[in-house]
């Protein structure tokens, strides 16, 4: 019966929606945009249901509520009512999304105070982050190889006539150009004393407040061994009160989770509605590069099919079939949100509820993942450098693909703190290997929905090296999940 009342109450709801958009119609509103009206508050009414009636685990809530916006986004750009979903339903999206954010800072900084602060062996700090950079540098270069392979067997780009090209370049050549000056005044400070200076924060709650993720975690780590220098004594009660803001941190994780649903369809269909504004250029553009969108989306499966659970299985004992289910609420968040920033909160409760990794890791890798980690959007840049190339009649030497790895791999971490990198990174690659900067202008149209994909593969990426490392240390629960439907349940 309890159950029955809300359900009755979300139909009446939707009644008064479907009443409310036939009154409009009848006073003089646009028949398509009072339809629209309806079928977004009645789709906003079924989600709603979703996140407080339904008794399924998480993700497929969240699953079930992307659907939803994908039908929800398509609907209002064919009613011609995308405003509709700007004005009313996005808003939802981004209130989500900054509940993320403001939780990822935070959660980073207590977690990684206490959990440096508890260890016994101070060295570990050391280990753990060396094999971090190792695996994360190792990991993006192979990705970026793959993707070179994928699209030289491909050829991506081969049927794209000059009309096309000099279409596409015109529609998008201000923020092409835009892209090429942010990458001309990042070029000049990518030197390995230029990183570690950008590294070291002149006051740490700047640094928290901007965020730069790669100060945090300094900063935390240089507290959290601090605290191991004063003692037990003194620093017990520090490290304790850390530790209670590190599980409240979660705990907010947890209530932020319950707007999941809500927050993943209204980005969604916030999404697709922009895409859906001209559906005429938008079928021009879709199907002069469908054949790059369906390259990277093959490289970024084959690299996720073949590396990952390669990995998984020779270096940790985590069994993969495990490992992927309990990452799939982080995948679905970074999907709709495409910023691995924003979803490591929920990357973390992944792997340490679902995978059962330990916190002292956790909290360590998963935030320098984060921000350095590019597996996804490497191998995108190195679809996208010999699509450009073809499209421009080049052939790419071994040596400038060799080049396009090396560049790539180090501007991952050169630019780390840089907004809109995969972008910035990927001019300053085509630069490098003798390729037409502007030509970027010919992906612009599609490069949404590609960095929602390959955000997926950077979290999972993060999340692989966060598994293998907990695996070498020892610090990894093998039942961890197990009475646990999937993980990210709150």
């Amino acid at each position: 019966m309890n159950l029955l009342r809300p359900r009755i109450v979300l139909l009446a709801l939707f009644v008064l929606f479907v009443i409310g958009a036939a009154i409009s119609t009848a006073f003089g509103v646009e028949t398509e945009r009072a339809v629209a009206v309806a079928v977004l508050g009645g789709l906003t009414l079924l989600v709603i249901g979703l996140s407080i009636l339904g008794r399924m685990a998480m993700h497929w809530r969240i699953l079930a509520s992307m659907g939803v916006g994908v039908v929800g986004g398509i609907a209002a750009a064919n009613l011609g009512s995308a405003d509709i979903v700007a004005d009313t339903v996005a808003p939802m999206g981004k209130l989500f999304l900054n509940l993320l954010k403001m939780v990822a800072v935070p959660l980073v900084l207590f977690s990684l105070v206490a959990g440096v602060a508890s260890l016994n062996d101070t060295s570990k700090v050391g280990r753990i982050g060396g094999k971090t950079i190792l695996l994360y540098l190792g990991t993006t270069a192979v990705a970026i190889a793959l993707g070179l392979l994928v699209a030289s067997v491909v050829r991506p780009g081969s049927s794209i006539t000059e009309e096309t090209r000099q279409s596409l370049l015109s529609q998008f050549s201000d923020k092409a150009q835009e892209a090429i000056d942010k990458a001309g005044a990042v070029e000049g400070q990518m030197g390995v004393w230029d990183f570690l200076i950008s590294v070291v924060p002149t006051n740490p709650f700047g640094a928290l407040a901007v965020p730069e993720m790669l100060q945090v975690v300094l900063f935390a780590l240089l507290l959290g061994l601090a605290l191991t220098r004063l003692g037990a004594a003194k620093a017990e009660p520090v490290v304790t009160l850390f530790q209670r803001l590190s599980d409240a941190v979660i705990e907010l994780v947890h209530m932020v989770m319950k707007l999941a649903p809500l927050g993943v369809f209204a980005l969604i269909a916030g999404v697709l509605a922009d895409l859906g504004k001209d559906p005429e250029k938008l079928e021009e553009v879709g199907t002069a590069l469908l054949s790059y969108m369906a390259t990277v989306l093959l490289a970024l499966f084959l690299h996720g099919l073949l590396v990952y659970t390669s990995l998984l299985a020779a270096l940790s004992k985590v069994p993969i079939r495990k490992f992927f289910r309990a990452m799939v609420p982080a995948q679905l968040v970074a999907l709709s949100t495409s910023s691995s920033a924003a979803t490591l909160p929920v990357t973390i409760d992944c792997c340490e509820k679902g995978v059962g990794v330990d916190e002292e890791v956790s909290s360590f890798v998963l935030p320098i993942g984060a921000t350095i980690n590019m597996d996804g959007t490497g191998l995108y840049q190195g679809v996208a450098a010999v699509f450009i190339a073809t499209v421009y009649g080049m052939d790419l030497t071994l040596g400038q693909q060799l080049g396009i790895v090396l560049t790539a791999a180090l501007a991952s971490i050169g630019t780390a703190a840089v907004p809109g990198v995969g972008l910035i990174m990927l001019v300053i690659v085509l630069k490098q290997a003798g390729i037409p900067a502007e030509g970027v202008g010919l992906i612009l149209a599609v490069d949404r929905p590609l960095d929602m994909a390959r955000t997926v593969l950077n979290v999972t990426g993060d999340a692989t090296v966060c598994t293998i490392v907990a695996s070498s240390e020892g610090l990894i629960e093998a039942d961890a999940g197990a009475e646990e439907g999937s993980a990210g349940e709150p």
